[in-house]
């Protein structure tokens, strides 16, 4: 009766799981394999869909004081620099979908869910713990650890990213795959740049094979930029070094507008991230099985072309405190109901993902017609309301 959920993983997936799941009658053990919670200086996007479950867990005025919320998500080509599309965002997100469009820098959002949880006081968090695998027993999961004697659990929820250990051990699916495009990612001080170059709007740069996005976080005092184009994986990431970075990044980007170039020369430094992902889901089995279920990055990774991957977490976490509070259910029956909820809108979003990527790097006549109807129809091309009225 008393056995504790555990959630494997402190990103932002593994707290929001613990914050939406932990209750007086249920006992949570957060387990994290780093000596503290932190993430890394990059920036997210989450729409109405994400924002409207912060705001029902009572994190709505947390976001804003930390958040940028853009009033347009502009699209230009990064060769000419003409606008082709502008969506509204701002006003009309909120109007449209009963919440806002907010960009985020992940550690804000990552620090304020941390917060959140410690205020309400009702799970255990183990940092320099590591789960390393579990043994299903018809009362529960054994879940292993590193540097412990085994914890006996009611529930095992691996919320432990891409390289997930409990996902190996649930599916043995092998290891994620290179994708074949590289992440460039930077954060700058708007105060720092030409005023012509600071921007409270979403802009979205396409290009013959690559794309850059950019917009501010941190109540529009930083600008994330995140460059990405076609490449090789690194077989050491630790040998790329800062000035190597950008040589190759401008080579990838040829010969860019004026605008677009103003901006990435003035990046100082670029951080490198190969992206990995995995098949889209076919199945409730891939969610959850027995008294072990898998949220977020471990479930469903994503690439970043709908920019809904924390969003997704978000929604899994939201949807798994739903269930595991149903009554009349034993633990399994619960997360098969979970595992039913999110697999098909997960699979949905990873598919569509992909798309927006071949879409986004269209060369020759696809290019041509992407840039047409968008052009001809406007914000019915780049708004998702299936997207932002979900889950």
């Amino acid at each position: 009766m008393n056995k504790p959920i555990v959630i494997a993983g402190g990103g932002i997936g593994g707290l929001a799981a613990a914050l939406r799941c932990a209750a007086p009658e249920v006992a949570v053990q957060l387990v994290e394999r780093a000596n503290a919670f932190s993430e890394v200086g990059a920036g997210i996007q989450i729409g109405p869909n994400v924002t409207r479950i912060l705001k029902a867990w009572g994190l709505d005025k947390a976001v804003q004081s930390v958040a940028a919320f853009p009033d347009f998500l502009k699209v230009r080509q990064a060769h000419s620099g003409a606008q082709t599309g502008q969506l509204r965002l701002g006003v009309t997100a909120v109007v449209r979908y009963g919440a806002p469009y907010a960009t985020i820098h992940r550690a804000d959002l990552h620090d304020l869910l941390l917060q959140a949880l410690q205020d309400q006081g009702m799970a255990q968090l183990m940092l320099n713990q590591d789960v390393t695998g579990y043994a299903q027993q018809t009362d529960g999961v054994s879940v292993h650890l590193s540097n412990s004697e085994p914890l006996m659990a009611k529930a095992l929820v691996g919320a432990d990213g891409l390289w997930s250990q409990v996902r190996a051990q649930m599916l043995g699916d092998g290891t994620p795959h290179f994708t074949g495009h590289l992440a460039y990612r930077a954060m700058l001080l708007q105060s720092e740049l030409p005023a012509a170059l600071r921007t409270h709007d979403v802009t979205v740069w396409m290009g013959p094979r690559l794309h850059v996005v950019q917009y501010p976080v941190r109540r529009g005092e930083l600008l994330n930029l995140v460059a990405i184009v076609h490449g090789q994986a690194p077989s050491d990431m630790t040998a790329w070094d800062h000035a190597a970075n950008a040589a190759d990044l401008k080579r990838a980007l040829g010969d860019v507008c004026g605008d677009l170039k103003a901006l990435i020369e003035a990046v100082p430094e670029w951080r490198l991230w190969p992206l990995c992902d995995r098949l889209p889901m076919r199945g409730a089995h891939q969610q959850a099985q027995g008294a072990v279920a898998l949220l977020g990055d471990a479930a469903h990774p994503m690439r970043p072309y709908m920019a809904q991957g924390a969003g997704m977490a978000i929604e899994d976490a939201d949807a798994l405190g739903q269930c595991l509070a149903l009554p009349g259910a034993d633990v399994p029956t619960k997360l098969a109901h979970f595992a039913q909820l999110r697999w098909q809108r997960n699979a949905r979003v990873q598919q569509r993902a992909i798309r927006n990527g071949q879409i986004f790097h269209a060369q020759g006549l696809l290019r041509w017609g992407r840039d047409t109807s968008m052009r001809f129809m406007g914000e019915g091309l780049l708004d998702v309301p299936w997207l932002y009225d979900g889950p």
